[in-house]
């Protein structure tokens, strides 16, 4: 049998493979199958043809077996020498994989270990026997296994080989971009040194070459300079001996010339001065003769018109007394046909009344009234009683008590119209005292449709709508009675008044004017004066201080100047006061220290956008912006400049001032305040300089003009008129503190109502 080698891609030496063949006895080829299917005895190892008929021998002999033998063995020889020479087998790789397969421990895989590694060959002469199936099972798992290790093994050294390489490419990759930086960073700095050492050679460079030019042009200038220095000093001194002797030339005429001209002067000077004092002579001549006309004008007028006012007045008292007088006459008529019956009973209640007994005339009055309580008369004496009685006690209870009463006594039937009328009037009144205006409107306008054809009662009903801000329903009023009696005079000065307040100042003048002329009732009031001189002034007119000056001798005004309409008699009047007059020396000296605190309190709290406050809301302005921000006005409200506030708190003299305001002012270029006077002469203003422009701001009050400082005090009286000009290139601030009289009392000072 042939020797089987059960281990795949072992490779071998040909001079063991030709060993282990030589070992074996001859033997017998196996039967072939020719390509026709028929067996045919293969041919003999020593490459013989079959015998046919008389073939050749069967075997080899020795010397045959002796002569192949060494034929193999030199073809071995040099194969072996052949592929180790030409490095056809990489021995190294082959046996370095069959190291695994050392079976002996010799350190290498030769025929010893392939026999172990093939299993036992039993070599005899007829057969080679190899191992048992179970041995060939476990040799092929443990072949299995042993590749399955080595892929295995082979695997993690690829995979660990991969990473090594990985991690070798990325130190690399890291190595070379930090030498990469590095020589670039190199090259930056070489190049930065090397830059700055071009440009500090240019820059020296540049510096001697800039020295050497300068010190060129220096000695072309100085040498330049030397030359024209002595040619000025020739040309100078010839000029000099040339002025000479032309100003000595000069000289001498001027001075023939000098001296004819002061001649000539001297008698022309003489000639004006005469002539001169010949026109002032003539001109004061004519002015003293013009002065003595326009006094005379002016005494004649004044006597005019104090002639014509006085008449004025006598006739208004004739037609006042003639007035009384008819209405004395005509009585109204407050008793119907009962009540006539029992007049002695009213009259004697009546008496206690107007003797003061008010008491005793409610008491009087109530018996009466539940002895007849249909008589109108009766209600209406008790209503009187309780309304006296209320203003003896100051009982608002009692005066609410006597507005029930007259209501009671108008609507109970067979009431006269003159008892209603009064009865009503009456109500109205009172309510109005109490300040119930809506309540008085109402009861007027029932009164007005009851007597729809008395004006005067409509004239009541338009003041009502004033009372409670209605201008526009007491305008309407003031229509319809002027429709009726276009010449009634309380009308005009009301109906001119809504008009003014509309800022329709033209149209308001011939109303106000003919109101205030016809002299009818109610029309002599101070502020229908102060209204049309104001508007008159508006309109550019100088008449209106012809009607303050009626206003004043009417008793309205303290002066044509001072027009205030809430005053306290006796107080000491001037437009200006200094510090020292004040007597607040104290409270001034600490405005004054503080100014720059108040400033920026004012500042914080003014607009920055428009540079505003609150717009003053007066209608005291012809153009302009002017705005207020105000801290105390009959109350504080600090919190917005707590220290302002806490520098006027132990000042009750502007804190107290109940008739005064504390407020910042600001005034935008541009704006002109009209000529205008305050409500009452028990303050004086102080204004305290916050911000104020160089030049363009200024205060007139009467005929004195005066301008604010930064963190300096003007006191003004604003009773007096005063008119204020903006005419700057930025805005004005200032800080307005109002201060009580110094001469009023701390009784009136407490007592004194707001305004």
């Amino acid at each position: 049998m042939t020797a089987i080698c059960p281990v795949p891609y072992a490779p071998v030496r040909i001079i063991d493979i030709c060993y282990c063949v030589l070992s074996f006895p001859e033997v017998k080829p196996a039967a072939m199958v020719n390509k026709n299917g028929v067996k045919a005895e293969a041919a003999t190892a020593s490459g013989g043809v079959a015998s046919g008929g008389g073939g050749a021998a069967s075997g080899f002999s020795g010397t045959k077996i002796f002569t192949w033998f060494m034929v193999l063995a030199l073809l071995g020889v040099w194969s072996s020498v052949a592929v180790v020479w030409l490095d056809l087998v990489d021995y190294d790789n082959v046996i370095g994989k069959l190291s695994a397969y050392d079976a002996d421990g010799d350190g290498d895989f030769d025929v010893e270990d392939a026999k172990v590694l093939l299993g036992k060959c039993i070599f005899n002469d007829d057969l080679f026997v190899t191992s048992t199936k179970a041995e060939k099972e476990r040799l092929e798992k443990e072949r299995v296994a042993k590749e399955k290790a080595e892929k295995e093994r082979i695997e993690k050294e690829r995979v660990a080989k991969e990473k090594a390489e990985k991690e070798r490419l990325e130190k690399e990759r890291v190595a070379k971009e930090k030498a990469e930086k590095e020589r670039l960073e190199k090259e930056r700095v070489a190049k930065e040194k090397a830059e700055k050492e071009r440009l500090e050679k240019e820059r020296v460079a540049k510096e001697k070459a800039e020295k050497e030019r300068l010190e060129k042009e220096r000695v072309s200038k100085e040498k330049a300079e030397k030359e024209r220095l002595e040619k000025e000093r020739v040309a100078k001194e010839k000029a000099e001996k040339e002025r000479l002797a032309k100003e000595r030339v000069a000289k001498e005429k001027a001075e023939k010339e000098r001296i004819e001209k002061e001649r000539v002067a001297k008698e022309k000077a003489e000639k004006e001065r005469l002539e001169k004092e010949r026109v002032a002579k003539e001109k004061a001549e004519k002015e003293r003769i013009e002065k003595e006309r326009v006094t005379k004008e002016k005494a004649e007028k004044e006597r005019l018109e104090k002639e014509r006012v006085a008449k004025e007045k006598a006739e208004k008292e004739r037609l006042e007394k003639e007035r009384v007088a008819k209405e004395k006459k005509k009585k109204p008529k407050l008793l119907n046909t009962f009540e006539k019956t029992i007049k002695s009973e009213i009259d004697a209640a009546e008496k206690l009344r107007k003797k003061g007994k008010v008491e005793e005339a409610v008491r009087a009055f109530d018996t009466l009234v539940q002895q007849y309580p249909q008589s109108p008369r009766c209600r209406y004496g008790k209503a009187l009683a309780e309304d006296d009685l209320a203003e003896k006690m100051r009982s608002n209870d009692m005066l609410q008590k006597a507005l029930s009463t007259y209501k009671e006594a108008s609507e109970l039937p067979n009431a006269t119209p003159d008892l209603i009328k009064a009865t009503l009037k009456k109500r109205a009144e009172r309510q109005q005292f109490l300040g119930r205006m809506r309540g008085a409107l109402a009861t007027l306008e029932k009164l007005v449709q009851i007597f729809p054809e008395d004006m005067a009662l409509k004239n009541d009903l338009g003041v009502a709508h004033l009372l409670i801000g209605d201008n526009k329903s007491a305008k309407r009023v003031y229509e319809e009675v002027l429709a009726i009696a276009p010449s009634n005079g309380f009308a005009k000065v009301h109906y001119g008044f809504i008009l003014k307040s509309e800022n329709k100042i033209a149209e308001s003048i011939p109303f106000l004017r003919d109101g205030l002329e016809s002299g009818d009732p109610g029309t002599d009031d101070g502020r229908f004066y102060f209204h049309l001189g104001d508007a008159l002034q508006r309109m550019g007119d100088d008449s209106a201080y012809k009607w303050y000056e009626r206003g004043h001798q009417r008793g309205h005004f303290a002066s044509v100047w001072q027009r205030s309409l809430y005053n306290v008699d006796g107080l000491k009047a001037q437009p200006w006061w200094t510090p020292k007059d004040t007597g607040y020396m104290d409270l001034i000296k600490t405005l004054e220290r503080n100014w720059r605190t108040i400033r920026d309190e004012a500042l914080s709290v003014m607009d920055q956008t428009t540079g505003l406050f609150v717009p003053e809301e007066e209608n005291l302005r012809e153009k302009g912006e002017w705005g207020q921000f105000t801290l105390w006005q009959q109350g504080e409200s600090c919190h917005s400049v707590p220290k302002t506030c806490g520098l006027l708190e132990r000042y009750p003299e502007a804190t107290g001032c109940k008739r005064g305001q504390i407020k910042f002012s600001v005034m935008q270029p541009g704006t002109h305040v009209w000529p205008h006077t305050g409500p009452t002469n028990c303050r004086l203003r102080m204004h305290l300089g916050l911000v104020i422009p160089k030049t363009g701001c200024k205060i007139r009050c009467t005929n004195d003009t005066r301008a604010w400082e930064e963190g300096k005090v003007l006191i003004f009286d604003d009773s007096f008129e005063h008119e204020v000009w903006q005419d700057a290139n930025s805005y004005r601030l200032i800080f307005i503190v109002d201060v009580w009289h110094p001469e009023l009392t701390q009784y009136q000072r407490q007592t004194l109502s707001p305004i």
